[in-house]
């Protein structure tokens, strides 16, 4: 997995937290200083179930992602296989058109509207982003906040936090009787 580093404050910038070849699940944060923004986007696909949850901030501070294992109900079209694992690719990957890739005349929050995929992503995950103008459900603010980013989190727990200005990765214990 690649991180981006990820900065506060006015040279704050856009960071991606997940694997950087699509089909992929993204973390996204811009932490600029004050108010942070950040969402779990499923728009260039899925390989991984990611889940951001915020802790002690305010404002919006909504848990943000998707925790369920979408490979089991693939659409046979967006599926990827690559060394024996399955992905499943974004629309706009797959057919390039302008409609699922949100360009051309598409190219705005008007007429770029959600497809038959992005429905499916959606109605799994309501919490994460499933096409490029789906800001209104996917995109979440909170101030004063550290945040954990969990991966896989219904299998083996793994996640990375950031607090105190750093970024550590946690691995979970499932208990067991």
């Amino acid at each position: 997995m690649v991180m981006d580093h990820v900065k506060r404050g006015p040279a704050a910038h856009h960071s991606s937290v997940g694997f950087r070849s699509n089909p992929a699940s993204l973390a996204e944060f811009n932490l600029p200083g004050g108010l942070d923004f950040y969402d779990v986007s499923l728009v260039d696909g899925f390989n991984v179930p990611i889940v951001v949850t915020p802790i002690n901030g305010k404002g919006n501070c909504s848990i943000a992602g998707c925790d369920m294992d979408l490979r089991s109900s693939c659409p046979s079209e967006l599926a990827v296989k690559s060394n024996g694992k399955l992905s499943l690719a974004g629309a706009c990957d797959v057919f390039n058109t302008d409609e699922y890739c949100c360009r051309g005349v598409y190219g705005n929050p008007v007429t770029c509207k959600p497809t038959f995929y992005s429905k499916k992503f959606k109605e799994a995950c309501p919490t994460a982003y499933s096409y490029a103008y789906d800001d209104p459900t996917s995109i979440f603010t909170c101030s004063g906040t550290d945040y954990i980013i969990s991966f896989c989190a219904f299998s083996n727990q793994q996640s990375c936090t950031y607090h105190d200005h750093k970024l550590f990765a946690v691995v979970g214990l499932v208990l067991k009787d």
